[in-house]
């Protein structure tokens, strides 16, 4: 499950034992990526409560589905097939179209967004790849691009958040030694409307 020692909901107790029953979802499974956190609760809620504000928040504007378009292309980038599964499945599972899933994971899997993507998708594609490939080459002018394509400033800000949360939760992956064993893949807190409702169903 990971390179460091983990706790489960059976080893929990007080804090984490509370954490984890908002995060289980309705067959009770943590996410290997969640249960890493266990020896730290604090960072487990440090964590939901950034992920679940960039993917899943009534306040944002852009499409759910490009919000995890873009964590998929992002971890595609950064070599993390634990985060490409579990947010493709999500992606596949919220665009209920297998045609157009398939098209947009053989896009991402050529590393060549243009054959499932134009237009202002493709350009917030583009700016998330050079924020997670060259951060340092970024300049006012890739922001001015993007409004130029269409997103308003607050999409824009949406765009490098959720970029830059996969950044972080790819290198957590990554850095720790996270695999899907025992997992369900794309189990997700999809309700929006509840920023405080963290349940994975």
């Amino acid at each position: 499950m990971s390179w460091i020692k983990t706790l489960d909901r059976k080893a929990a107790d007080g804090r984490l034992s509370a954490i984890y029953d908002r995060v289980a979802g309705k067959t009770g499974q943590i996410d290997n990526i969640l249960a890493v956190h266990s020896l730290r609760p604090h960072t487990l809620e440090g964590h939901m409560a950034l992920y679940k504000a960039v993917l899943h928040h009534y306040g944002n504007s852009l499409d759910k589905a490009y919000l995890e378009t873009i964590g998929t292309w992002v971890s595609s980038l950064n070599k993390c097939a634990y985060c490409v599964e579990h947010h493709f499945a999500g992606l596949k599972r919220l665009l209920n179209d297998d045609a157009r899933a398939a098209e947009i994971r053989d896009a991402i899997d050529a590393g060549i967004p243009e054959r499932a993507f134009s237009g202002r998708e493709l350009a917030g594609l583009r700016y998330a790849e050079l924020l997670t490939r060259q951060p340092d080459k970024l300049t006012q002018m890739h922001a001015m691009a993007l409004r130029e394509a269409g997103f308003e400033d607050g999409e824009i800000l949406e765009i490098n958040q959720v970029t830059a949360y996969f950044a972080y939760a790819n290198r957590t992956v990554l850095g720790l030694g996270v695999n899907p064993a025992g997992e369900a893949l794309g189990l997700s807190p999809n309700t929006s409307d509840d920023p405080d409702n963290w349940s994975h169903d």
